[in-house]
C-alpha cells in the first residue's frame, strides 16, 4: 500500500516541546489521575526532595499557577503534576521504564492540547508541510500567524496560518488524498477482479484452439479422404465460438447448424455416396440448404446447440460480469464530489494545519460522519454489489461437470465422430431423400488434397487440460470466488474502514472536531446510506448521483444474466456422463425425441457410450446414437416363450434327455 499523504502520517522525527516548570531526570512530570486517564505512576517522590516551586505550573499558566489561566490538564480534569524521586534509590530497572513511558506519552498530549488552547509562535512546520506536499510556492505561507478574515471554510478566532490562496490548494488536495485513499482500497479488489477476467479470457482461447485441434485430428487421422475440406469448416465453426464467446451478437443454435450444414456436402461426397469424382459445386450447395430436412445426422446436432448453449453462454456471461466488476471500480474511484463535500473534506484535513496543529487527526467520529456523507451514494451500490458476487459464485458452482465449457469444448470431436457414423448408418435413406430433392449426383474431376494439419503442435497445451491436473479451469473458478468473497460489503464498509485503518485519531488520544483540538467527538454519529444522512451534522447530502444510478442498473442486469434468468433451457440436451476406468467401457441408455420420427412409428434409438484410452493414457468418450430396432427386440422377448410352449406339446413324445435339451432350449 503507498504511504499516505503527510497529514494522515505520524511523523517519527517530531520535535516534542518541554513543559514549563517540570524537572527530575528525564525533565518530564506525570500527570495525575483523572478523568479518562490511567491509574497514577508507581513512581513516588524521593525522601528530602520535596517538588521545586514553580514545579506545579502547568503550560498555559501564569505566574500564579491556575489562576493565570485555565490550562489544558485543568480542563482534562488532571491535578497538580508531582515530579519523581530519587532515581538512584529504585531497585528494579522496570519501574525506570515504565515511569518514563507514561511520562513521555503524557507530554505528548498535553503538549499537543496546548497547541490548540492558543496559536502557534510562528508558521515554520506549516511552511515545512506545504513545501513537502508541493501544494504551490513556499513564499505564499506567511512566516508567523495573522488574521484569517478572507477564510471561508477554514475560520479561526485566533489568528493563523492560511491565507485564501492556501485554503483553495488545501480544498484541491483534500479531494485527491480521499480519492487516492479511494484507489488504494480498492486496488487488491480491481487487481484480483481484472487479473481473473484475463486469465479467464486467455483460457477460453486456448480451449478454443485444443477443441479445434482435437476435431482436425479426429478428421486426419480417421476421415483423411476429406480432412482437408473439413478443416476449412472446422475453423469456421471455431472462429465463431471465439466471436460468441468474446462478445459477438450471435446464437449458439446458428453456428452450430451452419457447421453442420457446410459439412453434409463433404460428408455425403465420402462417406455416404462415395465416387471416384467428386460432387459440383451446386450440387453441394443443395445438399447444404437441404441438410435439416434430411436430417443425415439425427439429433446429433440439436444436442450440440444444447451443449453448447449450456457452456458458452454462462461462460460469456461470466466474462462480461468480470468485465463490468471492473468498471464498477474504476467509477467508484474517480467520483465527483460535491460542494459540500470538498468544503467538509478540507475542514476535516487541512483547517488543522491553519492552526500550526500538523501532526492531529480528525476524531473518528468527526471522520464518520463526514466519510459517510461523501460516499453515501457509494453506500447505495452496497446491497447491489452483494448480489452481484453471490451471483457469480452461484454461476461459478454451476458451471463444472458436464455443462463446464473444457468439457463441451474438448469433447465436440466426440459428437462429430457420433455424426459421421449416424451419417454412415443412414446412408441409403439419406440417399433417396437426396435424390428426391436435389437429383441424382452432378460429379466433377476430384481435387481433395490430403491432409496437412500438424497433430503434434499443441502436444505441451493438452498436458494442461488434463482432467486430473489441479489447475483445470474448474479449480481456477473456485479459488478465484473465494478470494472474492470477503469483499462483498466491501462498499457499505468503505467509510468505516478508511477512517478507522488509514484517517482517524487512535483512542484516547486527543482529536480534531473541526474546529478545535479535543478529547472526544461529542456530536451524533450517522449511519451509512443516503437515507440516513439527513442528521449528518457536518455535511449535507442531496438527491442520487446519476453516474451511481447507472452503476446500479448494470448490475441488476449483469446479476439477472448470472442468475441465468435469460439462459434458454437445454435440460433435455444435456450431455450425458460417464464412469471412470480404463480400456474400453460402454453404456447404453434409451433416449428418442419426436424429431426423430421415433414418437409413433415404433422405432426409437438406443446410446452406446463408449470410453476409450489409447496409448498415451488420454481418455476418450464416443457416444453412439445407433436407431434402436423394435421388431428384433418383440421377437427376442417372445421367443423363449414360444420356444416353451412348444416344449410343454412335445413332452408326452420327447426322451427324458430330449426334454433336457428342450429345455436348455428355452434358455438361450
Amino acid at each position: 500500500m503507498p504511504a499516505l499523504p503527510l497529514p494522515f502520517v505520524f511523523p517519527s522525527a517530531a520535535r516534542t516541546p518541554r513543559t514549563p516548570g517540570v524537572r527530575g531526570r528525564a525533565g518530564i512530570s506525570p500527570p495525575g489521575p483523572g478523568p479518562d486517564r490511567a491509574a497514577p505512576s508507581r513512581c513516588r517522590p524521593g525522601r528530602g526532595a520535596p517538588p521545586r516551586a514553580g514545579a506545579g505550573a502547568g503550560p498555559g499558566e501564569g505566574p500564579g499557577g491556575a489562576a493565570g489561566g485555565a490550562s489544558p490538564a485543568a480542563a482534562l480534569g488532571a491535578p497538580r503534576p508531582r515530579p519523581c524521586g530519587s532515581w538512584r534509590r529504585s531497585r528494579a530497572m522496570g519501574a525506570k521504564s515504565l515511569c518514563l513511558g507514561v511520562l513521555t506519552v503524557a507530554v505528548l498530549l498535553l503538549a499537543a492540547a496546548s497547541q490548540g488552547a492558543e496559536p502557534p509562535p510562528s508558521c515554520e512546520a506549516v511552511r515545512k508541510v506545504f513545501q513537502l506536499r508541493r501544494l504551490g510556492p513556499l513564499g505564499g505561507v506567511p512566516e508567523f500567524p495573522r488574521a484569517g478574515v478572507d477564510l471561508q471554510v477554514c475560520t479561526s478566532k485566533n489568528s493563523t496560518c492560511c491565507t485564501k490562496k492556501m485554503e483553495e490548494r488545501y480544498q484541491i488536495a483534500a479531494k485527491q488524498d480521499i480519492q487516492q485513499v479511494l484507489q488504494t482500497s480498492s486496488a487488491t479488489l480491481k487487481f484480483l477482479i481484472s487479473h481473473n477476467a484475463a486469465a479467464f479470457q486467455e483460457t477460453f482461447e486456448m480451449l478454443i484452439r485444443l477443441a479445434e485441434n482435437y476435431t482436425s485430428t479426429l478428421f486426419c487421422n480417421a476421415y483423411r479422404n476429406m480432412a482437408a475440406e473439413a478443416a476449412v469448416h472446422v475453423q469456421e465453426f471455431f472462429t465463431d465460438v471465439g466471436l460468441f464467446l468474446f462478445g459477438t451478437d450471435a446464437s449458439t443454435e446458428e453456428f452450430v447448424n451452419r457447421f453442420f450444414d457446410t459439412l453434409f456436402p463433404v460428408v455425403y461426397n465420402h462417406v455416404i455416396n462415395p465416387g471416384p469424382t467428386d460432387i459440383s459445386l451446386e450440387y453441394a450447395e443443395c445438399l447444404r440448404a437441404a441438410r435439416r430436412d434430411i436430417r443425415p445426422f439425427g439429433s446429433i446436432p440439436r444436442k450440440a446447440i444444447g451443449q453448447m448453449g449450456r457452456s458458452l453462454l454462462p461462460s460469456r456471461t461470466l466474462l462480461q460480469a468480470l468485465n463490468l466488476g471492473v468498471e464498477v471500480i474504476n467509477t467508484t474511484d474517480h467520483l465527483p464530489f460535491s460542494r459540500e463535500c470538498s468544503r467538509a473534506l478540507l475542514r476535516m484535513q487541512y483547517c488543522p494545519q491553519c492552526q500550526g496543529l500538523t501532526l492531529s487527526k480528525p476524531c473518528l467520529g468527526y471522520c464518520l460522519n463526514i466519510l459517510r456523507g461523501c460516499l453515501a451514494h457509494l453506500a447505495e451500490v452496497d446491497l447491489h454489489w452483494q448480489g452481484y458476487i453471490q451471483a457469480l459464485e452461484e454461476l461459478s458452482g454451476a458451471l463444472s461437470g458436464a455443462h463446464s465449457i473444457e468439457h463441451v469444448l474438448l469433447n465436440f470431436h466426440s459428437l462429430v465422430h457420433n455424426a459421421l457414423v449416424q451419417a454412415g448408418i443412414n446412408g441409403p435413406e439419406v440417399s433417396e431423400q437426396v435424390n428426391k430433392i436435389c437429383g441424382p449426383p452432378v460429379r466433377k474431376p476430384k481435387q481433395s488434397p490430403g491432409c496437412s494439419f500438424d497433430q503434434n503442435k499443441d502436444n505441451q497445451v493438452l498436458k494442461m487440460f488434463s482432467r486430473d491436473s489441479e489447475q483445470t479451469l474448474t479449480n481456477r473458478r473456485k479459488e478465484f470466488i473465494r478470494h472474492l468473497r470477503p469483499y462483498r460489503a466491501f462498499y457499505g464498509g468503505l467509510a468505516d474502514q478508511l477512517c478507522a485503518n488509514e484517517l482517524a485519531a487512535a483512542d484516547g488520544l486527543p482529536c480534531w472536531n473541526g474546529e478545535d483540538l479535543v478529547g472526544s467527538y461529542t456530536r451524533r454519529v450517522v449511519g451509512s446510506g443516503i437515507k440516513a444522512q439527513s442528521a449528518n451534522p457536518e455535511v449535507k447530502v442531496k438527491g442520487t448521483d446519476p453516474v451511481i444510478r447507472q452503476i446500479i442498473d448494470k448490475l441488476k442486469h449483469v446479476v439477472q444474466l448470472l442468475q441465468g434468468k435469460s439462459f434458454p433451457k437445454y435440460d433435455k440436451w444435456d450431455l450425458q456422463q460417464t464412469g471412470s476406468g480404463g480400456g474400453v467401457d460402454e453404456q447404453i441408455s434409451g433416449d428418442c425425441d419426436d424429431e426423430d420420427g421415433c414418437g409413433g412409428s415404433g422405432s426409437g434409438e438406443f446410446k452406446r457410450v463408449l470410453k476409450i484410452t489409447d496409448q498415451g493414457g488420454e481418455e476418450q468418450h464416443l457416444t453412439l446414437d445407433v436407431p434402436f430396432p423394435i421388431l428384433p427386440v418383440i421377437a427376442f422377448i417372445i421367443q423363449p416363450w414360444m420356444n416353451l410352449l412348444l416344449c410343454w406339446f412335445a413332452s408326452t413324445l420327447l426322451t427324458k434327455s430330449l426334454k433336457m435339451s428342450c429345455s436348455l432350449f428355452f434358455f438361450l
